[in-house]
């Protein structure tokens, strides 16, 4: 039977104590990276789908930059594995949304999560059946609670402990947080992918960041095989807690410092560009114009005239000057003629 948080073991070892100085420090770097950026909004946006990708990559669902920003330009789906990552991208808006008007992580958003990112397999589990395995190795680590009610209380349990448990700092929570909410595995298929949404929003909540930033699917990825192990481990023996907190608290250090160097790597374009533009096109030059180019890989005509509030006409003349002067590139997808910003997408490929 899965135990009830919080865990009655001690976590101040010296290894997490030690471990969690680091990340408290690398997060913290992370969060003043973000304050002083100029507008948070466009790194936030690439971010955002650049976590879409990585974590639906981790259920084998495999798509690229180029098709996900086809799918959201065109308006139609390339691919099942483009419209699942798009789905993905919905459900962190939709929980960091209620996150801002609620101030509060509750079950009902858990569940609305995982059904925006499955919508044909929504709610939770009714029926047994459902083991957890690594995927790669096909091996059962773990085997959640099968009884509904069993799910639900435990879920009311971990509710409780996200907005109200203060006894470790935020981080240890955190990692204690996503073992449960793991372990419980309350849905059919989306548990991973709304556990990871859960991790930022959890953050946010505790003031850890301000912004949905810090997504730790890349070193999940990078690291699977010992996630799945330690995920093992401690359901057979919750004893062993600490060392899957200590592997949280090290991807959170790991991925703050990924992370603040790929913000000062788009930072440093962006100034670039707009040094460029300022010089070889004065007569159209606006940091509203830099910024839209750096929130998607892709624009168009409709975008670009949308969110500059001009014509299409004078869309159209600085869509082509900025294509001359290698700012993008211009591609056909179906029948539009799309922009991408080729500089942007060699960072993030």
């Amino acid at each position: 039977m899965l135990k009830r948080l919080p865990f009655n073991i001690n976590l101040d070892t010296i290894e997490i104590l030690k471990q969690l100085n680091k990340s408290n420090n690398a997060i913290g770097e992370l969060k003043g990276v973000m304050n002083l950026l100029p507008n948070p909004d466009v790194v936030l946006s690439m971010l955002t789908v650049s976590e879409s990708k990585d974590s639906s990559a981790i259920e084998n669902i495999i798509t690229t930059y180029e098709d996900i920003y086809k799918d959201m330009i065109t308006k139609k789906s390339i691919s099942k594995s483009t419209k699942e990552v798009s789905n993905y991208k919905r459900a962190i808006h939709f929980g960091y949304s209620e996150l801002d008007k609620n101030d509060y992580i509750s079950t009902n958003s858990m569940i609305h999560i995982q059904e925006l990112i499955e919508p044909n397999k929504g709610g939770i589990r009714k029926l047994p059946g459902t083991v957890i395995k690594n995927m790669d190795t096909n091996e059962t680590v773990h085997t959640p609670p099968q009884n509904e009610s069993d799910i639900r209380d435990l879920l009311h349990n971990l509710e409780l402990f996200i907005n109200n448990n203060q006894e470790y700092d935020p981080l240890v929570n955190l990692a204690l947080t996503h073992f449960q909410f793991e372990s419980i595995h309350p849905f059919y298929d989306g548990n991973g992918r709304t556990g990871r949404i859960l991790n930022i929003l959890y953050l946010v909540l505790k003031n850890k960041i301000q912004h949905p930033i810090l997504y730790l699917s890349k070193y999940i990825i990078e690291n699977k095989n010992e996630y799945y192990h330690l995920l093992k481990l401690c359901n057979n023996d919750i004893c062993e807690i600490p060392k899957f907190v200590t592997y949280i608290l090290k991807g959170v250090e790991k991925t703050s410092r990924d992370t603040i160097s790929l913000i000062m790597r788009i930072n440093d374009l962006i100034n670039l560009t707009r040094n460029e533009m300022k010089s070889r096109l004065p007569n159209i030059y606006s940091d509203e114009i830099v910024y839209h180019i750096f929130s998607y890989l892709y624009t168009k005509n409709e975008f670009f005239r949308n969110e500059l509030d001009i014509s299409r006409p004078t869309a159209t003349k600085y869509l082509k000057a900025l294509e001359k002067e290698g700012f993008l590139v211009s591609e056909r997808v179906g029948k539009e003629v799309v922009y991408k910003n080729i500089q942007l997408i060699n960072i993030f490929n």
